[in-house]
């Protein structure tokens, strides 16, 4: 292994659909190199979830969807304009890769003359005690409007740095009505795959080989999934393990954890699941917990 620093993962949201007092939706925030952060996935409150994590919004400068399902990207307005209204010079453009609809999802939002967004940044950008405000902060007028640029992918390594490599690849969940993705970060330092939503399946078995870290989806036990529709979008405790083991990789981090698992009395339960088909190491994931490196 390289002495080069492992990437750093700090998991933002690890909910579901279903709002919990403990997690809500998904989002993970991976930290690089010299400190480049890549947010994943921007699901319900992230913008809030980053401010508790210690994490400005304007240290963010690129955001890679998995899949548009509401739990995973539904704060991105609230996020995009934040880091506007934050940065100095505002014109720092925001790089958005995830697979369709990406582009329209960006165009719908801030586009003249109909993005939903639109009367917003219009406002701020003109009226005197919004641009006293950027002025205040240090901005130069005239103040520029939020820059998106999307880039819609497909299955292969769409993003090399000197610092790292980003690969996606096919995740099963709703086709044909949302295409999903699965990614894998590699470094120097290490490997992290994160899977988004899916079902367990030989292209996230092929993409997570000898990675250092799993990221997956597990909202329900086996005997919940296994048998049902479910089994046609879902990943379940036993699926995800299996994958991990057939994957050989190091560490398999537990998010989009369903609400049912959460309960304290399910605890035993689903360690036991969990470890009769993988005997790495199994972190149960919280929201703003930060992942160690295994």
């Amino acid at each position: 292994m390289s002495n080069a620093a492992a990437p750093k993962i700090t998991i933002i949201g690890c909910g579901t659909p279903t709002p919990t007092p403990e997690a809500f939706g998904s989002s993970h925030l991976i930290e690089v190199g010299s400190g480049e952060k890549l947010l994943f996935d921007c699901g319900p409150a992230t913008t809030h979830k980053l401010a508790k994590a210690g994490v400005p919004v304007t240290d963010i400068h690129k955001v890679i969807f998995t899949h548009h399902h509401f739990d995973h990207d539904s704060d991105f307005p609230t996020f995009v304009l934040s880091r506007w209204d934050q940065l100095v010079p505002t014109d720092i453009p925001l790089d958005v890769y995830g697979p369709p609809p990406t582009a329209k999802f960006c165009s719908g939002m801030l586009d003249e003359p109909d993005g939903l967004f639109v009367h917003d940044w219009i406002a701020r950008v003109n009226h005197p005690g919004s641009m006293v405000t950027f002025v205040d902060r240090g901005g130069v007028l005239p103040r520029a409007k939020p820059v998106l640029v999307p880039h819609e992918i497909g299955i292969g390594t769409f993003l090399e740095t000197d610092e790292y490599k980003i690969t996606a690849a096919r995740a099963e969940h709703v086709q044909p009505y949302l295409d999903s993705l699965a990614y894998r970060v590699d470094t120097d330092g290490g490997s992290v795959v994160i899977t988004g939503d899916t079902r367990p399946c030989e292209s996230v078995t092929e993409l997570a080989r000898g990675a250092d870290s799993l990221m997956m989806m597990c909202w329900e036990s086996h005997d919940h999934v296994g048998g049902t529709d479910h089994d046609l979008a879902t990943c379940s405790i036993r699926g995800a393990a299996e994958t991990a083991a057939a994957a050989g990789v190091r560490q398999l981090v537990m998010v989009h954890i369903g609400a049912r698992l959460r309960n304290p009395e399910m605890a035993e339960a689903r360690a036991r699941e969990a470890e009769s088909a993988f005997d790495g190491e199994i972190v149960w994931g919280e929201e703003l917990m930060q992942v160690s490196a295994p």
